[in-house]
């Protein structure tokens, strides 16, 4: 479609979706300028835990929930638009982690699960649980929300605007499941090139687009947030 020939709906989408890249990526420069003081702010023992967890998660939030978050405070779109409802909530958890357990299976065979907890692979995760209650209780739902909700909902509401941008005829060609699950490996370096590492690789691929897929048919995102709080980062 030409220029001239765009809506203005598409515009809009074509907005919010550069709002979105713009901000990811004005934060990533801002990390990665500052990353030796703000790394050495987080691992820093003698701070308490959770004032370190909240410059983590904002740091965290700024990568994925804080381009998402403007676009849809601009837009006034409510979190049921983008499927945080509870018709369908269960189908929608169960058909998301089917999706996982190709990775399941894959980490089983090669020897990669040791042990099962939510966020064990963020750094703060293990401090935290070690804390006596309160401080324990408010670091792990910090935790959860910048590296579960957000990272979750994330991808969800990326999807759902690249769909309503560039919608497909066939239900199995999801441009938003597609792109975003191609994003994952690439943020997170996942790029095959033995065979154990594609194995890995299509595994993540098929968690994200499933995901997304499932989003899409059940019109539920509870399952993709589920996803990354109970399962992402937990083996």
């Amino acid at each position: 479609m030409t220029k001239g020939n765009t809506t203005p709906e598409q515009k809009r989408l074509n907005a919010d979706l550069a709002v979105i890249t713009i901000v990811s990526f004005a934060v990533l420069g801002i990390l990665m300028a500052f990353q030796e003081p703000i790394y050495g702010i987080i691992r820093n023992a003698d701070i308490h835990v959770l004032p370190r967890t909240l410059i983590a998660a904002l740091c965290q939030f700024g990568l994925a929930g804080l381009g998402i978050s403007i676009v849809s405070v601009y837009r006034k779109e409510a979190l049921a638009s983008h499927g945080l409802q509870r018709k369908g909530t269960l189908l929608s958890v169960a058909l998301c982690v089917a999706c996982f357990i190709p990775y399941i299976i894959f980490s089983l065979s090669t020897d990669q699960i040791k042990s099962y907890l939510p966020f064990q692979s963020v750094w703060m995760t293990e401090e935290a649980l070690s804390s006596g209650f309160p401080v324990n209780a408010a670091t792990m739902l910090v935790i959860a929300t910048a590296w579960g909700f957000f990272e979750g909902f994330n991808y969800v509401v990326i999807s759902d605007k690249i769909n309503r941008r560039f919608p497909s005829k066939n239900r199995w060609l999801n441009w938003g499941a597609i792109i975003c699950a191609l994003m994952c490996i690439l943020i997170h370096g996942m790029v095959g090139v033995t065979p154990e590492e594609i194995l890995e690789m299509l595994t993540v691929m098929i968690i994200i687009y499933g995901m997304l897929m499932v989003r899409t048919f059940t019109g539920n995102a509870w399952g993709c947030v589920f996803i990354f709080v109970f399962l992402w980062n937990a083996f």
